[in-house]
C-alpha cells in the first residue's frame, strides 16, 4: 500500500511538473523569444519554412538544422511586419526523430539573441497512411490467361481459339496413334 502511494505522488509530481511547461513556453514565443516551424513534422526531403519575431523589425538571423542533417540557412525579414524568414530542405537521408532547430539573430536590436524550435521528423505522414487505408484494388489480375475482365475480349477469344485448336489436334493425334496409323 506505501509503495503504491509513493508512486502515486511521484506520479502526480511528474504530471503537474508538465502541465507548468506548456505556459512558460507560450509566454516565451509571446514574448518573441521562439522560433516556428512549419511544418513541424516532416518527412525526409520536404522543405521546412521557419519565422521568428525575435529578431525585430529590421533584424535576421543565421539558422542552424544540422541536426537534422541540414545544416546552415539564412533568415531574413519577411513580408510581415518584424519576422524573420528562412527556409531548409530536410535531407532525404534523415532518420525519424525530434531535432532542434536554432536561430541567432543579427541586426540591430536583438542581435546574438538565440530561438530555437522542434522539428519532427517521420517515415510516413499521417495523410498518406491515411490515405492508404482507405484505397481499394482496382481492375485485375494480370496472370496471362486472360478472362472476362481482361483488358481486350479479342486476345481473350483468340487465345481460347488458340487452345481449343491445339486440343483438338493433340485429340486426333492420340486417335491416329491408337488405331496404328503412320503418321
Amino acid at each position: 500500500m506505501r509503495k503504491a502511494r509513493l508512486l502515486t505522488t511521484a506520479a502526480l509530481a511528474v504530471a503537474s511538473a508538465g502541465l507548468l511547461a506548456p505556459p512558460a513556453a507560450a509566454a516565451a514565443l509571446a514574448a518573441g523569444g521562439g522560433l516556428e516551424v512549419h511544418p513541424a513534422t516532416v518527412m525526409p526531403g520536404s522543405t521546412v519554412t521557419v519565422n521568428t519575431t525575435a529578431c525585430g523589425s529590421d533584424g535576421s538571423a543565421s539558422g542552424d538544422a544540422s541536426a537534422v542533417g541540414a545544416g546552415t540557412f539564412t533568415l531574413a525579414p519577411g513580408t510581415h511586419k518584424e519576422t524573420a524568414v528562412g527556409q531548409f530542405k530536410v535531407p532525404p537521408s534523415a532518420q525519424p526523430g525530434t531535432y532542434e532547430i536554432v536561430a541567432q539573430c543579427s541586426g540591430s536590436g536583438a542581435d546574438g539573441k538565440r530561438v530555437m524550435g522542434d522539428l519532427i521528423v517521420t517515415i510516413t505522414s499521417t495523410a498518406a497512411a491515411h490515405e492508404q487505408q482507405q484505397v481499394a484494388p482496382k481492375g485485375y489480375v494480370k496472370t496471362g490467361v486472360g478472362g472476362a475482365l481482361g483488358p481486350d475480349p479479342v486476345q481473350t477469344a483468340a487465345g481460347v481459339a488458340a487452345l481449343a485448336v491445339a486440343a483438338a489436334g493433340g485429340t486426333w493425334l492420340l486417335h491416329r496413334r491408337a488405331r496404328g496409323d503412320r503418321i
